[in-house]
């Protein structure tokens, strides 16, 4: 220009974006969901592993859970007047505030529980007369002097215990208080009174002031040490007989403790911090658990010591629970690895899809910038400015919303996943687009997959990392998988897998369409021939949208498999546990079940069938089969011989089970238990019925079903028992693995119609009967029978938080492998689609008609679809069978269930999680084709073939 101004450009960002708005809002959004995964993952472990360390703080007893320091009374020989300054409460208060502030982080104590005072380490022989005698044995009582008592209780009776002038230790009456339990138990009221030996002078007399109710019973303060809140009725184990004694505290008052020096009740001081988790998180757990060693024995009990004093202890059971945490932890995270690394996996590579499809619909616009004198570091440039205008605010805000949605955990890591989504895409999208310019290319080539050779650099690459695929594979499987802790080469293993089955089936993928080819080409109609050769000139089936799929269906199907095997392993315990759907028995072994109760419980709706049971435990089993002793499986003992002289001592004792052979055939058939051979218990000959009341003889022999263990004992001759049920000799007629309602691998199964005592202990049902009924029905009949249903006994495993966040971290990651399975097949699909529509215009105007159309595309995506689905079940299947070994699911199904069956469960691979996904990427593929060839059918031919076009 002739003024020298230069002529406006409009800038290359915005005239971007406003040219193809689509492409960078499906772009951002894909981001965007990726970086809120990315981002959420870390932060949902942290929060998960944070909110169960809490949780087994605070469901712990308070007495192991508490940090307790203490020490001796003061030494003899310091003066009176120091002996009992060293006990008095500003004292002791004055080193419990110091002792709180030099607890080393992360140990925080919950300040509004902390107790501390004087209390007797030896218990007191209480020989007032009053108090109660069970087995003619006096009780047994401590005190303790500790602060708090008006704040953590409230006063029901009578006053609260105080010291009217100041105790020392030549003091002989102090005051105290006692629960509502202790008064109870021990028939203590206001103003009874105890006294304890001193000595020099007389007895130390306690006087009764008050009864108090804890406000919190159970807080730290009252359960740390439970004899303060509740009396024990304990055996004596000084004594050979039988026979038990009470047990329990006292409540002195607060400034009462110097009074305890003269007695000979060892008086000890302590100072008790039950710990504040509410401040702690899943990443303290390693430091907690050295901060515990220390103050134990190490540093800090130095620093203890020189507070408290040289002779001070420190007493908890807080590493103890801490390190049960970290096992559950350490055996969780393995598995969660899996999932992690499968998904962020097939989440890279449908990004670079992403980026492969932008680069394929740019290709032509990207070559004719490079042959016009177009740099690569300027076109690279720009792609990356461009990319970074949608991907960063869309990585940042997926960050936000991670950060939102998961509320605690550490940002970092989150900050470092959304960071690493952002940059992959920012790096891979422009390097995968200019790489491909390197050079000018011709517009025309053709890419066959059925007749076009790969480079020779491609073949070395794909050789390399098939070798080390199946070397990192192979060491897997001669080291094992149960190692303990995550290991990237055992998270790794879906991936190592899915590579090795894309490199070879993409290799031999070819084949069976050249095959094919060849009867379909000799056929009148075209749309098999015209199939096949699309469908091996697609580039939609590549390596990397199949190892994108097959990522994706292995982690679902391993992500299933997970779900399906906790779920059943649930099922299974409660099933053990209860023994059917609903089971009602007495609350003490020997309690029988009246006939009314059974013919009401017979008759409730819901009721399928109700199998009477007579269980019988501790059945000595004769000496000449009792050989082999220990301890079986279930843990009982096997009482091997010791030479106790011949009596049923040094015999093995096994369960007897009586059963109503009918009944209890249809409860294992129903319940999935092995076959149960009733034939072998006809209670005929030697065995049948007893008239009523008559005895069993020793010369009756039963034919009884056993436990292979029991079975490999007694053998095939006849032995003689002595049950409650009767005395007679059994002989073996069969095994089974399991009995209802019994985990023991030692059992004895008879007739019980055979038996002298046949009246049921035990009756199970299946079916789905009113629970408030069946209650009702056995409430009627005494207060000493129970009922036990499946379904509650299967609610009690589900969940402890960090169970529930592995499981919801899991249903995400398999709800997320399906969701990246569908779009790398979209996007498959997606990239060949201008072809698709092309090739449908071009053969409409040779006479094509719409249906044909749609089956032409139908053909050509299910190779593809077929490939994805069929390698996808086996890698997942190889997954699972290589992970296996050593993924053991208790801690995810059973761990921190009371009384649970801890046997390890081993993870087996499930049907509908392998096929199912697989069967949805075959119905995707075929849908999307359908809409395509529906849509192109609405569009003119015209419109597809424009003049120029040489596609």
């Amino acid at each position: 220009m002739s003024d020298g101004k230069r002529a406006a450009s409009a800038p290359w960002i915005r005239t971007r974006l406003r040219t193809a708005p689509g492409a960078a809002v499906a772009l951002a959004v894909l981001v965007l969901v990726t970086a809120f995964l990315a981002a959420a993952f870390p932060r949902a472990v942290d929060a998960y592993e944070t909110k169960g360390l809490r949780h087994d703080i605070r469901l712990a007893d308070a007495g192991r859970s508490a940090v307790e320091v203490s020490r001796p009374q003061p030494g003899l020989e310091l003066p009176r007047e120091r002996r009992e300054a060293g006990v008095r409460t500003p004292e002791l208060k004055r080193i419990g505030g110091a002792l709180g502030q030099a607890l080393p982080d992360p140990l925080r104590a919950e300040m509004s529980s902390v107790a501390y005072g004087v209390r007797t380490l030896k218990p007191v022989l209480a020989t007032e007369p009053w108090l109660p005698r069970p087995d003619t044995v006096p009780p047994q009582l401590s005190y303790t002097a500790q602060t708090g008592l008006k704040e953590h209780a409230r006063l029901v009776e009578g006053a609260w215990p105080t010291t009217p002038a100041e105790v020392t230790s030549t003091s002989r009456a102090v005051r105290g208080a006692v629960t509502e339990e202790t008064a109870a138990a021990l028939n203590m009221k206001v103003g009874s009174t105890l006294r304890l030996p001193t000595a020099v002078g007389g007895p130390l007399t306690v006087t009764i002031t008050g009864i108090v109710a804890p406000r919190d019973p159970g807080g730290s303060y009252w359960s740390a040490d439970p004899l303060v809140r509740t009396p024990s009725l304990i055996p004596d184990p000084a004594s050979p007989f039988p026979q038990n004694y009470w047990t329990g505290t006292v409540l002195l008052a607060e400034d009462a403790g110097p009074a305890l020096l003269a007695t000979a009740t060892e008086p000890s001081l302590f100072w008790r911090f039950p710990p504040d988790a509410s401040a702690l998180t899943g990443p303290d757990g390693a430091r907690l658990t050295a901060v515990v060693n220390s103050l134990e024995s190490g540093p800090g009990l130095l620093k203890v010591r020189a507070i408290a004093g040289d002779t001070a202890e420190v007493l908890t059971g807080l590493g103890h629970i801490v390190q049960a945490n970290a096992r559950m932890r350490d055996a969780i995270s393995p598995v969660i690895a899996v999932a992690a690394l499968g998904i962020g996996s097939v989440a890279a590579v449908v990004l670079v899809m992403t980026g492969a499809l932008i680069a394929a619909r740019r290709k032509a616009e990207l070559a004719l910038m490079r042959s016009r004198g177009g740099s690569l570091r300027g076109i690279g440039g720009r792609l990356l400015a461009e990319t970074a205008v949608t991907v960063v605010p869309a990585s940042a805000l997926g960050l936000l919303l991670a950060v939102l949605a998961v509320g605690e955990g550490r940002w970092w890591p989150a900050a470092l996943a959304a960071t690493g989504v952002g940059l992959l895409v920012c790096v891979a999208l422009p390097l995968r687009t200019t790489l491909q310019h390197i050079r000018p290319t011709l517009h025309g080539a053709r890419e066959d997959m059925v007749s076009a050779r790969p480079s020779r650099r491609r073949t070395v690459a794909e050789l390399t990392l098939l070798v080390l695929a199946v070397g990192a594979v192979t060491a897997l499987r001669r080291r094992g998988t149960s190692g303990g802790g995550t290991d990237l080469l055992v998270s790794g293993a879906p991936v190592l897998v899915a590579l090795i089955a894309a490199l070879v089936l993409v290799r031999l993928y070819p084949l069976p369409l050249r095959l094919a080819a060849r009867p379909m080409a000799r056929l009148r109609g075209a749309i098999g021939f015209l199939s096949l050769a699309r469908a091996g000139r697609s580039s939609a089936g590549g390596a990397l949208p199949l190892l994108a799929l097959l990522l994706a269906l292995a982690t679902a199907a391993f992500g299933g498999s997970v779900i399906a095997g906790i779920g059943d392993a649930r099922d299974d315990a409660a099933l053990t546990t209860v023994g059917a759907d609903a089971r009602v028995s007495g609350k003490s072994e020997r309690a029988t079940l009246p006939d009314e109760l059974v013919r009401t419980v017979r008759d409730l709706d819901g009721v399928r069938n109700a199998a009477p049971l007579r269980v019988e435990f501790g059945v000595a089993m004769p000496e000449s089969a009792a050989g082999g002793g220990g301890v079986d499986d279930s843990g009982t003992d096997t009482g091997a011989d010791s030479g106790g002289g011949g009596d049923a001592a040094g015999a093995r004792a096994t369960t007897m089970v009586g059963v109503d052979p009918a009944s209890y055939t249809r409860l294992a058939r129903t319940t999935g238990l092995p076959d149960f051979p009733s034939g072998l218990l006809k209670a005929t000959g030697a065995s049948a019925p007893l008239p009523e009341g008559a005895k069993s003889g020793p010369e009756r022999v039963l034919p009884v079903i056993a436990s292979p263990a029991v079975a490999a004992r007694l053998g095939k001759e006849q032995h003689a028992v002595d049950t409650l049920s009767g005395d007679f000799k059994v002989q073996v007629v069969g095994t089974v693995e399991r009995v209802a309602s019994l985990a023991s691998t030692n059992f004895l199964i008879v007739n019980s119609a055979s038996l002298e005592q046949r009246a049921p202990t035990t009756l199970l049902l299946t079916g789905a009967p009113d629970p408030g009924k069946l209650r009702a029905a056995a409430d009627g009949s005494g207060e000493e029978f129970v009922v036990q249903l499946r379904s509650e006994e299967r609610a009690r495993y589900v969940n402890t938080p960090m169970q529930a966040g592995a499981e919801r971290i899991y249903l995400a990651a398999v709800a997320a492998g399906a969701g990246y399975a569908l779009l790398a097949v979209l996007l498959s699909l997606l990239q060949t689609a201008p072809e698709r529509k092309t090739l449908l215009a071009r053969l409409r105007t040779m006479g094509l008609t719409t249906g044909q159309g749609r089956r032409l595309l139908a053909f050509e995506a299910t190779p593809q679809a077929l490939l994805a689905a069929g390698g996808g079940l086996l890698t997942g299947w190889a997954t699972i069978v290589l992970l296996s070994p050593g993924i053991d699911l208790v801690p995810l199904a059973l761990a921190g269930v009371a009384g649970s069956d801890t046997s390890p469960v081993t993870l087996r691979a499930d049907l509908w999680s392998l096929a199912l996904p697989a069967a949805g990427v075959v119905a995707l593929a075929a849908a999307v084709a359908g809409v395509q060839a529906w849509w192109a059918s609405r569009r003119g031919s015209i419109t597809e073939l424009r003049a120029g076009d040489s596609r």
